[in-house]
């Protein structure tokens, strides 16, 4: 996979110094503040291999509420956040699903964080295409919040969202038609 910030370390230390500067000025780390373009909208449907080399589509799991999280295993924000995700996934799995989409160009890497957080929810294998269906993902972690009919409810850039994150979720498992 090329993808714009694999193997590109000034991504990195460019979202790094980011966080640094918001962690001082007590901003969420390497977040925007204006609502994503994508908010309101139809998800963009994929069809991605899992970890097993199983294909996952997003279709699958219309129906239930959807966390889908773009991460990579050099990320500390995204492995920080990611056990917090597997116990929603839990805590609600009949009615939510927690989708990660892997940006590394290394699996073994990621397998192995995947391994060591105990991941409990599929994890697919991102790509480009499927990064500017989205958007575009220019820093990690990105999580999208889609209701059961479908359609993105809320976009998290960075890190330091978990509160806010769950705050949605419980919306929408409380208002499914919302």
């Amino acid at each position: 996979m090329n993808y714009p910030f694999s193997r590109r370390p000034a991504s990195f230390v460019a979202c790094l110094a980011l966080l640094l500067l918001t962690v001082t000025a007590g901003a969420p780390a390497c977040a925007q503040d204006t609502p994503h373009k994508l908010v309101g909208h139809p998800a963009p449907a994929f069809a991605l291999k899992d970890f097993q080399h199983k294909t996952i589509h997003l279709s699958q799991f219309r129906g239930k509420v959807i966390l889908l999280n773009f991460w990579a295993s050099w990320c500390a924000p995204c492995q920080a956040e990611m056990p917090t995700f597997a116990k929603w996934q839990s805590q609600y799995h009949s009615k939510l699903q927690v989708i990660g989409v892997n940006m590394d160009d290394e699996m073994p890497k990621a397998e192995a964080v995947a391994r060591k957080l105990k991941v409990n929810y599929p994890l697919v294998v991102g790509t480009a295409h499927m990064g500017e269906a989205y958007g575009g993902i220019y820093g990690l972690p990105v999580t999208f919040l889609i209701d059961a009919h479908g359609r993105i409810r809320a976009e998290y850039q960075g890190g330091n969202h978990v509160s806010q994150i769950h705050a949605e979720i419980q919306k929408l498992l409380a208002h499914p038609t919302h």
